[in-house]
């Protein structure tokens, strides 16, 4: 019985679906960026969406970084280069994240063949840009008139 089993079958068998994510997550983190531009791959929704859980996986493996992890991550990636790029380079980025490491923006085009709609599965570009923070809120400034405390200077 299928009871209570997550994920999409996207019409394909167990081993075809499972190679297919595998290849997608290998092309999402293998990928080289010249210009400080997350890493990207285009594909339809359905296929991003399961592939976004297989990255997220991954990378949360490499920011373990124990043996144990990166067997693991090996099971899951089937590619040794891959696999120590993804300890070496890429989870040390996503460090002070927890979670959250991939986005999916849907592209206006679909594909010509069935029109199937297609979008980018991509690593956030905030921590491969560096560690960039959202700059922080400033307290609002109090001024007094001739002697006299306002309300929030009180407190």
């Amino acid at each position: 019985m299928r009871h209570r089993k997550g994920g999409r079958k996207l019409s394909r068998t167990d081993a075809h679906r499972k190679a297919m994510l595998r290849n997608l997550v290998n092309s999402l983190l293998s990928a080289e960026t010249k210009d400080g531009m997350p890493s990207r791959v285009t594909t339809t929704v359905p296929k991003a969406k399961e592939a976004r859980r297989v990255a997220e996986r991954a990378i949360t493996l490499g920011k373990k970084g124990t043996l144990h992890a990166r067997r693991q991550a090996l099971e899951l990636l089937a590619n040794k280069r891959v696999v120590k790029r993804l300890f070496e380079n890429v989870a040390p980025l996503y460090a002070a994240r927890s979670g959250g490491y991939t986005r999916i923006v849907r592209l206006s085009k679909h594909r010509v063949g069935d029109a199937s709609p297609l979008c980018y599965l991509e690593l956030v570009a905030e921590a491969v840009g560096g560690a960039q923070k959202a700059a922080e809120p400033v307290a609002p400034t109090v001024t007094t008139v001739a002697g006299e405390e306002s309300g929030a200077a009180k407190q």
